[in-house]
C-alpha cells in the first residue's frame, strides 16, 4: 500500500468520524437546504481538479488517462454543484433532480478518479497536487455521503420555499 492510498483513506475516515459526531446527529432538525447548500458551495470548488493539467504542478509524465478525466470531471461536478444552488435556496421543483445529478455524477467521478489514479501510477507523479486526493477527496467523499443520507432520508416531499429573514428591529405585520 502506498503512502497516498493511507492518507486518502485515513483522511476519510477522519472527516466521516468528524461527520458522525458534529452533522448527523443534527439532519434530523435541519432543513435539507441548511445542508446541502454549504455542501455545493464547497463542490463548486471542484475546479481545482483542472491542477492536474497546468504545467508545473504535477510532476512531468503524469499520465494523461488519469490527468484529463480527473480534471474535466471535476470541472463537470462543479458546475452542476453550482447549478444546483440557485434551485436549492428558492426552493424550486427541480432543486432535489439537480442535487441528485450532481451527487451521482460527482460520486462516480471521484470513484474513476481514484481507480484512474492507481491503476495508471499517477500517485508517483502528484507533485504539488498531492494534496487533492490526500486531503480535497476526502472531504468529497464524505460530503457525498451526507447529501446521499439528506436525499433519501430527510428530503421528502416538495423542498419548502425559503423563508424571509426579518431584520432587526423589523416586525411581522
Amino acid at each position: 500500500m502506498n503512502i497516498l492510498t493511507i492518507n486518502l483513506l485515513f483522511n476519510t475516515f477522519v472527516f466521516w468520524l468528524a461527520a458522525r459526531i458534529y452533522v448527523m446527529p443534527k439532519l434530523p432538525e435541519l432543513e435539507p437546504r441548511t445542508v446541502l447548500v454549504p455542501i455545493l458551495l464547497l463542490h463548486s470548488l471542484r475546479h481545482l481538479g483542472l491542477m492536474f493539467l497546468a504545467p508545473g504542478v504535477t510532476d512531468p509524465g503524469i499520465p494523461a488517462q488519469f490527468t484529463y478525466p480527473a480534471a474535466f470531471g471535476d470541472l463537470v461536478a462543479a458546475l452542476l454543484a453550482l447549478a444546483a444552488i440557485p434551485a436549492v435556496l428558492r426552493g424550486a421543483r427541480i432543486a432535489r433532480l439537480l442535487v441528485w445529478i450532481f451527487n451521482v455524477w460527482g460520486t462516480l467521478d471521484l470513484a474513476d478518479a481514484i481507480v484512474l489514479a492507481t491503476t495508471s501510477g499517477a500517485p508517483a507523479f502528484m507533485g504539488a497536487a498531492y494534496w487533492i486526493p490526500a486531503f480535497w477527496v476526502p472531504v468529497l467523499l464524505v460530503t457525498h455521503y451526507i447529501t446521499f443520507v439528506v436525499l433519501l432520508k430527510y428530503w421528502t416531499g416538495a423542498a419548502r420555499p425559503p423563508q424571509r429573514l426579518s431584520r432587526p428591529g423589523e416586525t411581522d405585520s
